[in-house]
């Protein structure tokens, strides 16, 4: 053989003891996990189920997670919600609590007077979904897995307190006065309404002053007033916001029986039909006025009422300081009214028709008397003078027999007053 024949021996002999060396070890090894795992391909086999096991299980979680849900609580409120429903990102969370929020926000509530009820009511702040944390709070909840999560808030306080209103105690009718209207008057029982609802709840602070037109303005057309009944220069014409004098007489009556301060009240130009003569105040817009003021060391309130032909006012306190106050009057004076006679060619002589009613004139003296434990604690006096009002009449001087008579007109007045009135509330 020659040397390059031996050569070819000599390498194909290292090929076969590494092939065969290798057949051993790849024997031993498959020996050893068969020994230790089983049947060959048994581990692998094992290893893949576990991995399935593994993956379907956080699916399954996953969609548990999902189709599960979570109850949010906010201002004493729950609300359930499913956690598809809020989704897994911040703005989907914040879509989801929107409408949430307009549900279970709690608005706040004003200080109000009850003036039907005599009380004063607190305001209470109110409690709105603070978004942002709120959004945060379910994020939380959502990673750990809480079936519940309080949502996040903020304050939000009231426009109104009772240091607005200015009074904290109302609990007492101090004074009252009352006075009655016709209800077939539409047009003026409509300023009536009107006028008192600008008056009602007015809060007076101690030592503040009151003054009617300051307050009411000058009651004109544009402002919702109408034509109606006014005494004009002792006669009874139309004339705009006609009932206004009833309104500020009511209250002027409950305001002397309530023992305020009378700082301007002007009579009527003649008596008045709806209250007794000394306790009538006329008002006429940026001319005359009533101003009152209140004496006491804490605020009071004025509840005005007008229904069903009653006007009616209550001056509201914490308390009453007197025991009753004494109205009472003397006429001084009587003064007669003269009778005006014009001549109508259009009525048969011998008829005569007054279109008009004379009333006679009063000096008067009043006098308001404040009582305390039995005793007379104030005195207030007033010297109060009313106009005489011509009576005018038609007097028929046609000498045709044959003309229809003359319809007679009711007359409308009060009666004649005299001597001393009192009375005490």
């Amino acid at each position: 053989m020659s040397k390059a024949g031996s050569g070819y021996l000599g390498v194909a002999g290292v090929f076969f003891l590494l092939g065969a060396a290798g057949v051993g070890t790849y024997l031993t090894q498959t020996s050893d996990a068969e020994a230790s795992h089983g049947p060959a391909g048994a581990g692998k086999a094992d290893a893949v189920v576990a991995s399935k096991a593994n993956t379907s299980g956080t699916i399954e979680a996953s969609k548990r997670d999902e189709a599960g849900s979570i109850v949010l609580s906010f201002a004493g409120k729950t609300e359930t919600i499913s956690r598809a429903q809020l989704g897994s990102d911040r703005k989907s969370i914040e879509a989801a609590l929107l409408p949430i929020k307009a549900r279970m926000d709690r608005g706040p509530a004003n200080a109000y007077l009850d003036l039907e009820g005599r009380k004063v009511h607190e305001a209470k702040d109110g409690l709105a979904m603070d978004l942002f944390g709120s959004v945060s709070a379910v994020e939380v909840a959502l990673r750990s897995g809480a079936d519940e999560v309080s949502l996040e808030g903020v304050a939000v306080p009231a426009e109104i307190t009772i240091e607005d209103l200015g009074v904290s105690d109302i609990s007492q009718v101090i004074g009252s006065f009352k006075t009655k209207f016709s209800v077939a008057e539409k047009t003026r029982n409509a300023n009536l309404k009107l006028l008192a609802s600008k008056i009602n709840g007015y809060v007076l602070k101690p030592g503040e002053k009151f003054s009617f037109n300051g307050l009411t303005g000058d009651r004109l057309l544009e402002d919702g007033f109408k034509m109606a009944h006014v005494i004009s220069q002792g006669q009874m014409v139309d004339g705009m916001a006609g009932g206004s004098c009833q309104i500020s007489t009511t209250l002027h009556g409950a305001a002397f029986f309530s023992g305020l301060d009378i700082l301007k009240v002007t009579p009527h130009s003649r008596p008045s039909t709806y209250v007794t003569l000394g306790l009538d105040a006329t008002v006429v817009a940026s001319r005359v006025d009533l101003q009152l003021r209140n004496p006491y060391d804490f605020p009071v309130v004025i509840h005005y009422r007008v229904a069903r032909g009653v006007s009616y006012v209550e001056i509201l306190g914490k308390e009453k300081p007197f025991d009753e106050i004494e109205f009472e009057r003397n006429i001084d004076k009587r003064i007669p009214f003269e009778t005006v006679t014009r001549e109508d060619s259009q009525m048969s002589m011998g008829h005569m028709v007054v279109e008009q009613l004379g009333y006679p004139g009063y000096k008067v003296s009043k006098t308001r008397r404040v009582y305390k434990d039995g005793k007379v604690i104030k005195t207030d006096k007033w010297k109060v003078r009313y106009q005489p009002v011509i009576e005018y009449a038609r007097l028929g001087i046609n000498p045709n027999p044959n003309l229809p008579a003359p319809k007679k007109r009711k007359g409308h007045g009060p009666k004649p007053a005299s001597g001393r009135f009192s009375m005490r509330q």
